[in-house]
């Protein structure tokens, strides 16, 4: 193939495997030379020859299974698929909560038995951050994890959008608002509940003690039951993701508060619960499929030995009938 190129044999390898510093010229003669012997690559010998396994993995710190069908992380994996199909990377999925599961974590880190991991969902002291820092392969946060400084990481403007969903709220002249906040011991909970309590205070009003939940349906419903009991006149609760939002919702239906005559509802995320909820739940919108796809090309970028920089995506209110 080289020959029929009239490049060398490095030069044709570094084409076969998409690397860097490789002339359009010879590029495209070594691109010609491959449709005309209808050469096709042997997986097992390109791994030899780049070391590389030609997978990705999107390793999730979660405990259930089915958090892979959940909408956000079904957004998620859509959008890192695609930008891994484009670099011919295969997609693993991995879930890390039992020792079991961080074990064979451990080792997919230790063996490089990819080429590079993205990490989604780490809590405060997991283990799991630990590993990523002694690992020998690239690795991508997705979402900033508590207590640490990664070197790369895609996140949204959970800060920024927890802030405008709180001020959108009292500048319905809601004022007094609660929060339902997510788990406190992740950087989202945290950054969400933040922005919340600078948009409270920026208005002269004093925050809630947060309720947390755990970003499901049934928490938020359980946590809004909670605030009622503890704030019978608030007027206003910004949920830290849609799926509490819509738990709020039936226990506010549940207890005859009308929505948003007697206390209006914003959540986030923009996931099809809150198009679908009663009301149509008010919301702050963030590109979860771009996430995915960012970390994958933020990956793809470091196996290729570039150097690329941290990115924060933005968000957006979207209002429907709850606020």
């Amino acid at each position: 193939m080289a020959e029929l190129a009239g490049v060398s044999r490095s030069v044709a390898s570094r084409v076969l495997n998409n690397a860097p510093h490789v002339s359009r010229a010879k590029r495209e003669a070594v691109e010609r030379a491959v449709h005309q012997l209808g050469y096709v690559p042997h997986p097992t010998a390109r791994a030899l020859a780049t070391r590389q396994t030609g997978a990705a993995a999107l390793v999730v710190s979660g405990e259930d299974p089915s958090i892979f069908a959940d909408p956000f992380f079904a957004q998620v994996i859509v959008g890192a698929s695609a930008a891994l199909e484009d670099a011919d990377l295969h997609l693993m999925l991995c879930l890390a909560a039992s020792d079991r599961g961080r074990r064979r974590v451990e080792q997919l880190l230790r063996s490089k038995g990819a080429d590079g991991v993205m990490l989604m969902a780490l809590r405060e002291d997991d283990p799991l951050a630990r590993m990523a820092e002694e690992a020998e392969i690239p690795v991508v946060f997705g979402g900033r994890p508590v207590g640490l400084d990664p070197r790369w990481y895609v996140d949204v403007d959970n800060l920024g959008g927890a802030r405008a969903a709180t001020e959108h709220l009292i500048s319905l002249g809601r004022t007094r608002v609660a929060t339902i906040c997510g788990r406190l011991d992740t950087e989202v909970g945290r950054a969400r509940y933040r922005g919340y309590q600078d948009a409270m205070l920026a208005a002269g009003l004093e925050p809630c003690p947060p309720e947390a939940g755990d970003f499901t349906e049934p928490s938020g419903a359980a946590a809004m039951a909670v605030l009622l009991a503890r704030h019978p006149d608030l007027d206003g609760v910004f949920a830290a993701n849609d799926n509490m939002g819509a738990g709020a919702l039936r226990t506010l239906r549940d207890a005859g508060r009308r929505v948003p005559a007697d206390v209006a509802v914003i959540g986030f995320d923009d996931l099809a619960v809150a198009r679908i909820a009663d009301p149509p739940l008010t919301t702050v919108h963030q590109p979860i499929e771009g996430l995915g796809r960012e970390m994958a090309r933020m990956l793809v970028a470091l196996v290729n030995g570039q150097n690329p920089t941290p990115l924060i995506l933005p968000t957006r209110l979207v209002t429907r009938a709850s606020a």
